[in-house]
């Protein structure tokens, strides 16, 4: 099992990247930067690759409505150049809530969308010359002797021809087809112990569909990182996420991560968070959302319980483990829990 954090983007973001930087000689495999509707995460990670030696960098994640195919191929490549073959292309549909509500791009066809990133993203790497006909094509007009509406290939060689390509997914569809084709997945609010409930279905059919040459999906999944005997106010931390996420990412009947929490059997709690969230009630909504839930996110209490919790996210079938470090010294706690990995 390989060991990442996501960086925390509210704040200074070069001071957060600093701190993630700071945990590479502690043995972190990799980070991952988020963007939603803060800042844009290429920038950052760019600040990263010149910060970073060895650790990879990946985005969690750009989504697929905000960016042409080709120009998440290309930031890609360019960010795989500038860290020496680095890059992790984290991809995913976002939600309605982004998409709509902050970019102004129609929410429809996401697993469309997300295939055909993949597909034309891979080509590109390859410096196939590219001519596509599918959903992001434009009816650009043929000028006579010039090169408008010409198909071409990437102008630069990629350091590689193949970047590691994870999707966040979360329902079936989006699942099978993330196991189908992806080289990782990025699920959120992750709950190691309804992994097989929730999704063993759709990773099976998918990975009945799956290239061999692709090799395993890897699964990147974790939560707070802490160890001691204040695990209830760490698992605390998370109530403000949980609470944005289940309440106010979408509204009722399109919000994803809502769906989620009921398949883990929390339909009453999940719904007391929606209430309480869009109606403006955000302190409620936090203290709606069920303690047991918050400890089965986490990774937080006595060394032997924490280390119990990391075997139990190995035995669901995670193979990256994304922690984030809580307490005065967080590179002595990656240093920890590398031990054990």
């Amino acid at each position: 099992m390989e060991l990442s954090t996501p960086l925390v983007y509210a704040g200074d973001p070069r001071a957060a990247a600093d701190r993630a930087a700071a945990l590479e000689s502690a043995g972190l495999d990799a980070v991952w930067v988020a963007e939603a509707y803060g800042f844009d995460s290429p920038t950052i990670m760019g600040y990263l690759a010149a910060r970073t030696e060895r650790m990879r960098i990946g985005s969690a994640i750009l989504n697929v409505y905000s960016r042409t195919p080709a120009l998440i191929a290309q930031t890609a490549a360019g960010l795989d150049a500038l860290t020496g073959g680095r890059a992790l292309l984290g991809v995913g549909a976002s939600g309605p809530q982004v998409v709509e509500g902050w970019h102004g791009r129609r929410y429809d066809r996401p697993l469309g969308r997300t295939r055909e990133v993949i597909g034309l993203s891979r080509r590109i790497w390859r410096r196939e010359v590219i001519e596509h006909h599918g959903i992001t094509d434009l009816p650009l007009p043929a000028e006579k002797g010039g090169t408008l509406g010409k198909p071409l290939k990437l102008l630069t060689h990629p350091v590689r021809d193949t970047i590691p390509v994870y999707v966040a997914a979360l329902g079936p569809a989006n699942v099978r087809m993330t196991a189908e084709l992806a080289d990782g997945w990025l699920p959120f609010l992750y709950v190691p112990e309804h992994a097989a409930k929730v999704w063993g279905g759709p990773l099976a059919e998918g990975a009945a569909r799956r290239d061999p040459a692709l090799g395993p999906l890897s699964v990147v999944a974790g939560g707070l990182l802490a160890i001691g005997d204040d695990a209830e106010a760490v698992r605390d931390l998370m109530r403000p996420t949980v609470a944005l996420y289940v309440g106010g990412m979408g509204a009722p009947g399109r919000n994803f991560y809502h769906d989620l929490v009921c398949s883990y059997g929390y339909e009453s709690a999940a719904a007391a968070v929606q209430e309480h969230y869009l109606a403006g009630r955000k302190k409620d909504a936090e203290a709606a959302v069920p303690a047991e839930l918050l400890e089965l996110l986490c990774l937080a209490g006595p060394e032997g319980y924490v280390r119990d919790r990391v075997e139990v996210f190995r035995e669901a079938g995670v193979t990256m483990l994304n922690v984030t470090p809580v307490g005065p010294d967080p590179a002595r706690l990656v240093e920890r829990v590398r031990s054990w990995l």
